[in-house]
């Protein structure tokens, strides 16, 4: 008999480093199914490069998911905040940076975690690293294996025993430099990503956010070219 192949939930934000999990996924043979969030975000660049990677990758389904964090602010991404510009290597490793969406992740996981039990999946591939990406707290393995045991605990299918979750986070000990290089190696069109927190209107990346900063650091580091047109 056939064996049908595992079903993944990937969330998928048009990133560099969700591009390369959902590469990840797919070379792991899994089943894709990639979910985004319009959550009140700065712009909405970041959902189109989404659209772009899920046709590139190849998904079963792409949701999006609206919720809007705005209501409660607090972050240079959901607020009238500047987003800093400039930062040195040694301003980013310090403190958790204005651009921390607070619970950002755990509210995105408890989505996944609800449609993962609708498709009768146990898998969950999100992007978070630990190394370069400024700090933020639920990007930590404590803060995943913390969420993957109150998963478990959570829903009907976990009581029931027809589903023991994992979450896979595949880049979290890996820095930027490796997370491309491993996605080169998978194929991914970096060029169809947008990574920056502030780009322009027709999407253009600002180039000195803390996240444009450390892209571009990882490309370098590559010897090669970020295909995105820096402004």
């Amino acid at each position: 008999m056939e064996t049908q192949p595992k079903k993944a939930v990937v969330l998928l934000s048009g990133g560099l480093d969700s591009a390369t999990v959902l590469a990840i996924a797919k070379s792991q043979g899994y089943e894709l199914y990639a979910l985004s969030f319009s959550y009140g975000q700065r712009h909405i660049v970041e959902l189109e490069a989404a659209s772009r990677v899920a046709a590139s990758i190849g998904v079963v389904k792409h949701r999006t998911a609206a919720i809007d964090l705005r209501v409660f602010g607090g972050s240079a991404l959901t607020d009238d905040i500047d987003v800093p510009k400039g930062r040195t290597a040694g301003e980013m490793s310090h403190g958790i940076p204005i651009t921390y969406v607070p619970a950002r992740n755990t509210i995105f996981l408890s989505f996944a975690l609800a449609w993962a039990e609708v498709l009768g999946s146990s898998d969950i591939f999100i992007g978070v690293n630990a190394l370069d990406y400024s700090g933020y707290p639920d990007c930590r393995p404590e803060f995943i294996e913390a969420f993957e045991k109150m998963a478990n605990l959570a829903t009907k299918a976990g009581v029931e025993g027809r589903q023991a979750l994992k979450i896979h986070t595949p880049l979290i000990a890996l820095t930027k430099a490796e997370i491309i290089g491993k996605g080169i190696e998978l194929g991914v069109d970096y060029g169809l990503t947008s990574s920056c927190y502030d780009p322009s209107p027709s999407g253009e990346p600002c180039g000195q956010c803390d996240s444009c900063l450390l892209r571009r650091k990882g490309f370098r580091e590559n010897g090669i070219e970020d295909p995105l047109p820096y402004r």
